[in-house]
């Protein structure tokens, strides 16, 4: 891009050049050499086409899960949240080996042990994790010794990665002196829909202590 001084005022194309006006200031620039038709057939952008595809997936599946969360997610205070949660989304999208390049599925990538361990250590802003308070194991929660809070809110999200929507239920699980620490949880969904597990854990004046996917 340059700037120009002419006492003809050119806007438009002329042959490879674009003229136009920026800020009070006349521009020229070559056009650019991108061409859609060729984006979306020649070989040689197929790399190209691949990384798209699979951004836009994963831009798509955050996006559905977050907004599922979003009476949590913004008691977490993080203006950067939604870059950290794409990047993690992408990173889980790698591991689907099953996939070949260009379809590559966050949900694939979630059925792996890895990547339901990137999901459960993704920090939401300066929240403790979920882990250091409470798991589940075989559909039964386990309150840790050292947990202090009194009560969880415990969301199970059926996922639909072709449709991008999200499916949820919320339940609450308290502990007290006539309650057991180990409980276990309702059964909403089919052992064969794909879900997850996510949870904050409150204290007696309903502030979150403790979220995070489980």
């Amino acid at each position: 891009m340059a700037t120009y001084e002419s006492v003809i005022k050119i806007k438009g194309a002329v042959g490879d050049l674009v003229f136009y006006n920026l800020n009070g200031k006349n521009v020229v620039r070559k056009k650019s050499g991108f061409n859609k038709a060729a984006f979306k057939k020649n070989p040689s952008y197929e790399k190209v086409r691949q990384n798209s595809s699979e951004f836009g997936h994963c831009s798509k599946m955050g996006k559905v899960i977050r907004k599922s969360l979003d009476a949590y997610i913004k008691e977490s205070g993080d203006p950067l949240l939604y870059q950290k949660f794409a990047k993690v989304m992408t990173a889980i999208k790698d591991l689907d080996t099953i996939s070949e390049r260009g379809k590559r599925t966050v949900e694939n990538g979630l059925k792996t042990e890895a990547g339901r361990k990137l999901l459960g250590a993704f920090q939401f802003g300066s929240v403790k994790n979920v882990s250091e308070c409470i798991r589940i194991k075989d559909h039964v929660l386990y309150k840790n010794d050292d947990c202090t809070s009194d009560h969880a809110v415990i969301l199970t999200l059926k996922l639909d990665s072709e449709n991008y929507t999200v499916e949820s239920n919320e339940e609450i699980m308290s502990w007290n002196q006539e309650q057991e620490q180990d409980q276990p949880l309702k059964k909403y969904f089919s052992d064969e829909d794909f879900l997850l597990c996510f949870a904050a854990v409150k204290n007696e004046n309903d502030e979150i202590t403790h979220m995070g996917f489980l």
